[in-house]
C-alpha cells in the first residue's frame, strides 16, 4: 500500500519539480508510511524514502515502514535535520509542508542546508498541498476501516438513544457513549463527544456540563470513533418527550435541507456549489442567519481534513471523497438543530454511510 502511495507522491513531487520531499505532518507522515507513533520526520526522494525517530519507536518504524529507511536520531531538532540532510545529494528544488513546520525548525532547515558543502544550495520550497491533495481520494482499504468506524458510531448512537432520560447529566450521558464505543470495537475517539441539551445545543462545538438534562427539550449528540487510524463522524438532535411546534419546524428545516444535499450533490461541483445547496435551503426557510458554518468536511484519518464544503472552497468534489454533510440551525437562548451524516462520492453521486435514523426516533424520545 505505501509502495502505491510513494509512486504517486513521486509523481506530483515530478509535476511540482521538486527533488525531494519533507513530511511533518502527523497525518500526511501515516498515510504515506504507515507510522502511527507521535514523533518522526519522513523525507522522501525520487529514489529513497526515509523516515527519522527516536528510539522510542525504532522497532515500531522498522514494523509499520518496511518501505522507509530507518534513520536513527536522538529526538532533538537539529539532530534529525542533519541526519537526514546527510542523506541528500545534489538537490536543485526541496519542498516541504508550511502547516507544520515551526519557525524554529525551519531555521534549523534552512540554516544546516546553507552551511553543507552543496553544488548549488537547494531552494526550500513550500508545498502545502501534495499529500493532502492526494489524501482526499479514499482507496478501498481506507473505506472499509471508514465504514467499521461509522459502523461503531451507529451503535454508539443507538445505544445513547436507549439509556437517555431526562435527569442525566449531559457528562454522564457522554461518558456512557464515550465508553460503551470503546467497549464494542473503537480504537479510539475521533474527539471527545459533543451532548448539548437545550439551549446549550446553539453552541455547534458545545462541551459537555454537569448539568441535567430537561424532559420537554431538544438534545444535540455529536459523536465519533477511530478504527485502523480512520475516523467517524456523525450528530442527531432529537427531543426529550413530545417535541414543540418550534422544534418541528426548525428541525424540519434542517432535515430537508439535508436530505436535498445528499440528493442533489455531484462530482464535478465545488465545495462551495454543494455547500450552497444547504444554505438556500435554509434561507428560503427563514433561517438563514442561524447556518454560520461550513456544510461539512472530509473526514478520513484526521476528522477534519479536506475536501470542504464551505462557501469558499474551490476544491472540486470526486469519486471516492468522503465528507460529512451537516447542516445546522443554532437559535441564541432557545438551542440547536444539527443533522449530520459521514458520505461517499461514488459514481458520481452521494451515498451516505451512516444508517442511524433521523426521522421518528430523533424527535420522539419519551422520558419512559
Amino acid at each position: 500500500m505505501t509502495t502505491n502511495r510513494l509512486q504517486l507522491v513521486r509523481e506530483e513531487m515530478t509535476h511540482s519539480n521538486l527533488d525531494f520531499l519533507l513530511v511533518t505532518d502527523p497525518s500526511n507522515r501515516q498515510w504515506i508510511s504507515g507510522f502511527t507513533g507521535s514523533s518522526g520526520i519522513v523525507l522522501i526522494s525520487k529514489q529513497a524514502a526515509y523516515i527519522a525517530t527516536d528510539s522510542r519507536y525504532w522497532i515500531q518504524a522498522q514494523q509499520q515502514c518496511p518501505d522507509f529507511e530507518l534513520v536513527k536520531t536522538a529526538g532533538a531538532s537539529t539532530a534529525v535535520t542533519t541526519k537526514l540532510v546527510e542523506k541528500i545529494s545534489d538537490a536543485s528544488h526541496f519542498g516541504y509542508e508550511p502547516e507544520n513546520l515551526t519557525m524554529k525548525q525551519y531555521q534549523d532547515w534552512t540554516n544546516i542546508i546553507s552551511s553543507m558543502d552543496w553544488k548549488d544550495i537547494p531552494n526550500f520550497i513550500p508545498t502545502p498541498s501534495i499529500i493532502n491533495k492526494l489524501r482526499m481520494s479514499k482507496d478501498n482499504h481506507e473505506i472499509t476501516s471508514l465504514m467499521k468506524a461509522v459502523e461503531i458510531a451507529d451503535a454508539g448512537m443507538k445505544h445513547a438513544f436507549q439509556i437517555i432520560k431526562p435527569g442525566m447529566t449531559e457528562k454522564a450521558l457522554a461518558w456512557e457513549i464515550q465508553k460503551y464505543v470503546i467497549e464494542n470495537g473503537a480504537d479510539s475517539l475521533s474527539f471527545n463527544t459533543i451532548v448539548a441539551g437545550g439551549e446549550w445545543g446553539a453552541l455547534p462545538h458545545a462541551r459537555p456540563r454537569n448539568v441535567a438534562l430537561k424532559n420537554e427539550s431538544g438534545v444535540v449528540i455529536d459523536m465519533g470513533v477511530k478504527v485502523n487510524g480512520y475516523c467517524s463522524d456523525l450528530t442527531r438532535t432529537f427531543f426529550l418527550g413530545t417535541p414543540t411546534d418550534k422544534f418541528k419546524e426548525v428541525y424540519d428545516v434542517v432535515l430537508t435541507a439535508q436530505m436535498m444535499s445528499i440528493e442533489r450533490i455531484e462530482a464535478g461541483m465545488t465545495g462551495s456549489e454543494a455547500h450552497e445547496i444547504a444554505a438556500s435551503v435554509i434561507s428560503e426557510m427563514g433561517y438563514g442567519n442561524y447556518f454560520g458554518h461550513g456544510l461539512g468536511h472530509g473526514v478520513g484519518i484526521d476528522v477534519h481534513e479536506a475536501p470542504r464544503l464551505s462557501p469558499t472552497s474551490d476544491t472540486i468534489l470526486e469519486n471516492g471523497h468522503v465528507f460529512t454533510i451537516e447542516p445546522g440551525v443554532y437559535l441564541p437562548d432557545w438551542g440547536g438543530v444539527r443533522i449530520e451524516d459521514q458520505c461517499l462520492m461514488e459514481a458520481g453521486k452521494v451515498r451516505s454511510l451512516t444508517k442511524s435514523p433521523k426521522l421518528d426516533l430523533e424527535i420522539g424520545v419519551t422520558d419512559d
